[in-house]
């Protein structure tokens, strides 16, 4: 029921990195320096005297690069983790290593990455910008939106905290700048712009829900970048870099980020209760139809239920058989209600329906508009908070 897509650009990769594909990068470094050993060597060229080193003199959007690097460069951190997974027909399970980037939130040593990077790690490492290696544990995850915060025990003079922007006020064109850990190389800056606001990026996740407003980039975005900064020419965080269209795993110039509004919703949850708490209708499943969403079944005393929603109806039958009685169940759709509208917010999908509900709060009055038996009715009720 997933609506919307990131495009046609190919498979959709997370950039984090795995052990095989940084092994194969390894590789690439060592014959390409085993290459130019080979070669014979070249021929020095002296400066003329007095000629002014070029370096010195740098084009304004050199200045902004490097004004962009050196105010975020240590808000940066790389995340390498270790876990364990299982192969081969006996699924005897394996060490595997993984890396990714993160953001320095506060002096308290909290730490912003994708929950993608750090999933099922046994054991997560950060790295910071003066090279000191410290444990981390993680705060809170939340799987829907990809999102998790790391806690490490560090002195707080190492954590310099991000400056969070906005993203309401963000333009296609815009320049853009990426930090990260691609490959293993640590807080590599690339540059880019804004390709397209407000796309769709489908999550594998329990609701298979996709999480929206994404921001498209063309920054180099690679395995090892997801949970570093997407930053503006002001050095402020705009989005958390997450994942690349490509049929490689490499950058093919389709980068996606998490817009830094999402971010400022669901991280304070995170830190103060290791979750995000969403408003629940009580409706457990639904059937997309062209004419809106089929009520299929409500969880028991949910808003929904105890609001008079009604859902397929499981009706058993008792037959005779022979000489024994046959007790049979079949699923009732004929009065199930047709979801069309939440809050008057028209409503066509499953995600349609999951964001109408959790732009609410838990405990607020929503109106559901739902077609019954050919005629449009509205039901009033009261959103519970998810469990």
């Amino acid at each position: 029921m997933t609506q919307g897509s990131a495009g046609g650009a190919g498979p959709l990769w997370p950039a984090a990195r795995g052990p095989c594909r940084a092994g194969a990068f390894c590789w690439l470094l060592i014959a390409l320096g085993a290459a130019a050993g080979a070669q014979p060597p070249a021929t020095a060229v002296r400066p003329e005297e007095g000629a002014t080193d070029p370096g010195r003199a740098f084009a304004p959007e050199e200045r902004t690069n490097i004004a962009v690097y050196e105010a975020v460069n240590r808000s940066v951190v790389n995340i390498n983790t270790k876990s364990t997974v299982a192969t081969g027909l006996l699924l005897i399970e394996v060490p595997s290593d993984g890396a990714g980037s993160g953001i320095v939130l506060d002096k308290r040593g909290h730490v912003l990455t994708n929950f993608h990077v750090v999933d099922g790690a046994k054991e997560i490492q950060v790295l910071l910008f003066d090279g000191s290696s410290h444990a981390a544990a993680l705060v809170g995850a939340d799987p829907e939106t990809d999102v998790a915060v790391l806690r490490v025990d560090a002195p707080a003079d190492l954590l310099q905290p991000v400056v969070f922007g906005t993203s309401n006020d963000l333009r296609v064109g815009q320049r853009v700048f990426a930090i990260g850990n691609p490959f293993g190389l640590e807080r590599t800056l690339t540059t880019g712009i804004i390709s397209s606001l407000n796309r769709s990026l489908p999550m594998r996740t329990r609701t298979d829900r996709t999480i929206k407003s994404i921001i498209q980039t063309d920054a180099a975005i690679n395995p090892g970048n997801s949970g570093g900064p997407l930053l503006d020419s002001g050095a402020k965080l705009i989005g958390m870099n997450t994942a690349i269209a490509s049929r490689t795993g490499q950058s093919a110039g389709v980068g996606f980020a998490i817009p830094v509004g999402t971010l400022a919703r669901v991280v304070p949850q995170l830190i103060s209760r290791g979750r995000v708490i969403r408003p629940d209708a009580g409706i457990a499943q639904v059937h997309q139809s062209d004419a809106g969403l089929v009520v299929a079944s409500l969880t028991p005393s949910g808003p929904a239920e105890r609001a008079g929603v009604r859902g397929f109806r499981v009706v058993r039958e008792r037959r005779r058989q022979g000489p024994f009685v046959v007790e049979t169940e079949r699923v009732d759709r004929s009065g199930a209600d047709l979801i069309v509208a939440v809050a008057g917010q028209a409503v066509r999908t499953a995600d349609d329906f999951l964001s109408a509900v959790e732009s609410k709060n838990p405990g607020e009055h929503v109106l559901l508009t739902v077609r019954r038996e050919g005629h449009s009715l509205d039901i009033p009720l009261v959103l519970d908070a998810s469990k």
